[in-house]
C-alpha cells in the first residue's frame, strides 16, 4: 500500500514540478537561468526522479517514516505550486 501511495504522490510531484516550469512565473525564469549552466534543460525532473525512485525503493521495505516524509515533500510542493500559479507570491 505504502509503494501505491508513493507513487501517486510521485505523479502528483511530477505534474506540479511541469506546472510551475512552465508557468512563465518570474522566480522560476531567474532560477531556470541561474542553474542552467550547472543541469540539463531536465535536470530538475532528474532530481525529481531520483527521489521517487529513493521514496519507492524504501515504501516497497516498508519504511513508514519515508512514505510520510515523501508526503510532506509533497504537500509543500502543493502549497508552492498553489502560491506561484494564484499569484500569491
Amino acid at each position: 500500500m505504502l509503494l501505491i501511495f508513493c507513487f501517486l504522490m510521485g505523479i502528483a510531484n511530477f505534474a506540479m514540478h511541469k506546472a510551475v516550469s512552465e508557468s512563465g512565473h518570474p522566480f522560476v525564469e531567474e532560477t531556470k537561468r541561474y542553474f542552467s549552466p550547472h543541469f540539463s534543460p531536465y535536470g530538475s525532473y532528474a532530481i525529481e526522479l531520483v527521489l521517487l525512485i529513493g521514496a519507492l525503493w524504501f515504501a516497497n521495505d516498508g519504511s513508514l517514516a519515508v512514505a510520510l516524509t515523501y508526503g510532506v515533500y509533497t504537500g509543500i510542493n502543493a502549497v508552492a505550486t498553489w502560491l506561484l500559479l494564484s499569484g500569491r507570491s
